[in-house]
């Protein structure tokens, strides 16, 4: 059985702005830290805005899930996946914690911490944790 966390990785990694927004609920406590941003967003269509517009908009190729690991911190979920994209000629790594609860299959309230895209210098970093 895949987890709520695991489904949100996978949409992700889909570019599928439907199964992002589905999962999240028409209504969601959504923040997100990136390197230069604190984002916020109070339902899945807002969230699933930030993600696929300003997060891996139209020119951002999401080549990639390169690894991802669930768990539970006192029966909240977390999800931890790094995505291999490219983006303006270049290969990235980009990986993000999230932290989620969930009400009946949908996340009612995530935090995710992303590292920002990580240019590739060699493939052995793709995949090293």
């Amino acid at each position: 059985m895949t987890t709520a966390g695991e489904r949100f990785a996978v949409a992700l990694v889909n570019k599928d702005g439907a199964a992002v927004s589905g999962l999240l609920g028409d209504a969601v406590d959504f923040q997100a830290l990136t390197p230069g941003r604190h984002w916020q967003a109070d339902s899945g269509q807002a969230a699933t805005a930030i993600i696929f517009g300003q997060w891996f908009g139209p020119g951002v190729d999401i080549a990639g899930l390169c690894s991802v690991a669930t768990g539970q911190v006192a029966g909240r979920g977390h999800v931890c996946y790094r995505l291999r994209v490219r983006s303006g000629g270049s290969d990235y790594l980009v990986e993000q914690q999230a932290y989620y609860d969930t009400d009946g299959p949908r996340i009612s309230w995530i935090r995710i911490l992303c590292s920002g895209y990580r240019l590739v210098l060699d493939d052995t970093a793709v995949d090293a944790r």
